[in-house]
């Protein structure tokens, strides 16, 4: 069970990892939003952000390209780390921040080189993902495929960090709430195109079945020409930001209600920043908490979709499944602030976790039980029904964890520096999904037992047993599924970690404001 990001970490219809848009803390100033002169800028904002999403849509399009490959679970595992960047962003936000061509522009400076590389290294990838995707009895070279999907990655995250600073200073200050607007729905469009879209055009039974008068024997796209098509974008959209869009473009004769200068702070000031709040105790437990927690929920989020598949579940039909659920995640934000925004928002996110770790077990429940519903690669409408109904009541608390979770963060962010503290915290909760989720898929092949149809004494737990047991006429069948013990663990799991850290979220959020501020003597 898992989600499309920009939504908060976890459960979703149809992919492996999940992609949520980030909070955003942005301090609009006093003042009613008029968008009069920064409707172009709002578009510009926009489409920036929609680019962004299409890598990330694609990464999370490739694990179920490789699981219809037989790639298996070590392999998912590793590629897993492709998802990474986002959560190790803040690590050279700095740098991105601090070092610039001023004449250029403090933002472009990175934006045109990234955006650059992005299309160029997409129409790369065009040449050759087909041949390290395997297939046809080729194994995929996960290790080459997970290192440039990682690069990919890298650069939608350097350009996510040159975007959202520019937001602040393109728009009109009493415009800069839509700066989060452009940055969720943009990122959610891209995305839906990347993963979406593509998985769907690429599946020649989609195609076929609802496209086609006359059916072909591959999909309308492949991968290597949606790269192909998105790099060339890439650059051609660079290419007329570079040229025409200049940084602090004052066309209106509201100049003295933009942002002209940002409050800066040089590379050292920035680390340091980030090492004194590393050493503050309150954050500490925050981390490990925040470091801890979603390991409760991977075995559903990082697992079940796949094993859905196994089951014969059309990766396509998957995908599309979450068409229905995303006005659900775009109103959910909004009814679950009425919620949070008061002096003790952690009290919905203590509540959630218990709903979230018994529709974690229901989804595995689920995915044991699909082998039985779905028979010969025919899915009964019921079924679908089910699944949408599973992951839209598993996105309520999904949702309620995420918000109550952004709202403390903006509680007891020191506002002297509350941009670099919130991305910190970010950062914190985006890796406490990622890590668990990479653990969780490379074991289930460790914990897995399988065994040869023509000889039950001889096991098929490594290449070359399994190539033993295909030469004899046999069949690797699994006897025991590792994924149902990492379920079963991780609810026994999160049973014990609500128990133990209950008190220690309550009295994190008791502790007075002043106890977070990290730059005390600016901030009083």
């Amino acid at each position: 069970m898992s989600t499309a990001r920009r939504r908060p970490q976890g459960g979703s219809a149809g992919d492996v990892q999940s992609y949520h848009p980030k909070e955003r803390l942005v301090e609009k100033d006093e003042g009613t939003p008029d968008i009069r002169g920064d409707r172009r800028n709002i578009a510009i904002l926009l489409f920036l952000y929609i680019l962004q999403g299409i890598p990330i849509g694609l990464i999370a399009a490739i694990p179920m390209l490789l699981q219809n490959r037989g790639a298996s679970y070590k392999q998912q595992a590793e590629f897993s780390f492709a998802y990474w960047p986002f959560s190790l962003k803040l690590l050279w936000a700095p740098i991105v921040d601090s070092l610039y061509v001023r004449r250029f522009g403090r933002r472009k400076s990175w934006l045109v080189p990234v955006q650059y590389l992005l299309g160029g290294f997409m129409m790369f990838l065009s040449y050759y993902v087909d041949r390290w995707l395997g297939g046809d009895g080729v194994e995929p070279n996960v290790a080459l495929l997970s290192l440039l999907f990682f690069l990919l990655n890298f650069l939608a995250a350097t350009q996510d960090i040159a975007v959202d600073g520019w937001a602040l200073t393109m728009l009109k200050r009493c415009n800069v709430g839509y700066a989060s607007t452009c940055n969720s729905v943009g990122q959610t469009a891209g995305y839906f195109l990347g993963y979406v879209v593509f998985i769907a055009l690429e599946s020649k039974d989609f195609c076929n079945k609802y496209m086609r008068d006359v059916p072909l024997n591959e999909g309308m796209i492949t991968l290597p020409r949606f790269l192909w098509f998105w790099g060339i974008v890439f650059v051609v959209a660079t290419t007329l930001v570079a040229i025409f869009k200049k940084e602090n473009d004052i066309e209106d004769a509201h100049t003295e209600s933009r942002y002209t200068e940002e409050h800066e702070l040089n590379i050292r000031q920035s680390y340091k920043i980030l090492w004194d709040m590393v050493k503050m105790r309150p954050v500490q437990i925050l981390a490990a908490i925040l470091l801890t927690v979603k390991v409760t929920f991977s075995a559903s989020d990082a697992v079940t979709s796949l094993k859905l598949i196994d089951a014969g579940v059309p990766k396509d039909q998957l995908a599309l499944l979450a068409i229905p659920l995303i006005p659900l995640q775009l109103v959910l934000p909004l009814v679950m602030g009425r919620y949070t925004n008061g002096p003790r928002p952690m009290d919905v996110y203590l509540k959630a976790i218990p709903y979230r770790i018994l529709l974690a077990a229901v989804a595995t429940i689920f995915a044991y039980a699909t082998p039985f519903m779905v028979q010969k690669g025919h899915v009964p409408v019921y079924y679908y029904v089910l699944l949408i109904a599973l992951y839209a009541c598993y996105q309520v608390f999904l949702y309620s964890m995420f918000v109550a979770a952004m709202a403390f963060f903006a509680k007891i962010s020191d506002p002297a520096v509350g941009g670099t503290y919130m991305t910190f915290l970010n950062t914190l909760c985006n890796l406490g999904g990622n890590w668990p989720n990479t653990v969780v898929l490379w074991l289930v092949d460790v914990l897995t037992w399988k065994q040869c149809t023509t000889n039950t004494d001889n096991t098929c737990l490594n290449k070359d047993e399994q190539q033993s047991c295909e030469s004899s006429h046999g069949n690797c069948e699994i006897t025991f599924d590792g994924y149902y013990l990492e379920s079963f663990f991780c609810v026994v799991y999160g049973i014990i970690w609500v128990l133990v850290v209950h008190k220690w979220i309550v009295y994190l959020q008791d502790l007075p404001v002043r106890s977070w501020l990290v730059v005390k003597h600016k901030s009083r």
